[in-house]
């Protein structure tokens, strides 16, 4: 999991099995987070209200918002999405223009995104939603990688940490 910090791996490994068992049910995934701050023991979960408005910014700012209260030192998202093979990945605009969205192609492929933003650092992972025994979808242990120039909607969800007046977002 490139370096990242023991307590939060230990902190994050029974939400990835409880996804897992999600996606093995045939349920559907609601996007989550899990804010807190791991030296307190206080912790959070928000999720995303899919009838709101625009649901993914409400959702990035309840994180924010949850996280300045909790003086949150990480915050954990677990959503499913959509990529391109990398085979395709050059075609994106050519695809998005032809089918409307990458999740409306036939090149898409259904993943669980996994992101643990510290004041540390953001591991990221992509793991593929796959067809398992007796028809089961599954996927692979995630592979966590430390992802030092990242932007979206979904960084820089922390507060400064104590006394640091810089942003949390990496560019």
């Amino acid at each position: 999991m490139s370096d990242m910090p023991r307590d939060y791996r230990e902190l994050i490994t029974p939400l990835i099995q409880t996804t897992r068992k999600i996606i093995a049910s045939g349920d559907t995934l609601a996007p989550f987070a899990l804010v807190g701050n791991i030296a307190a023991r206080h912790m959070q979960l928000v999720d995303m209200e899919p009838d709101a408005v625009d649901p993914k910014a409400e959702f990035a700012e309840a994180i924010r918002e949850v996280a300045q209260a909790r003086r949150a030192d990480f915050v954990f998202t677990i959503m499913d999405a959509w990529t391109l093979d990398p085979a395709q990945a050059h075609r994106h605009e050519e695809i998005i223009a032809r089918y409307g969205s990458i999740g409306a192609s036939p090149y898409r492929i259904d993943i669980i995104s996994f992101s643990l933003e510290t004041h540390w650092g953001i591991w990221m992972a992509q793991a593929p939603i796959e067809t398992g025994e007796g028809g089961a979808r599954t996927f692979p242990d995630p592979d966590f990688q430390l992802c030092p120039q990242v932007e979206g909607r979904f960084v820089g969800l922390l507060p400064p940490k104590d006394g640091d007046e810089t942003s949390t977002v990496l560019h």
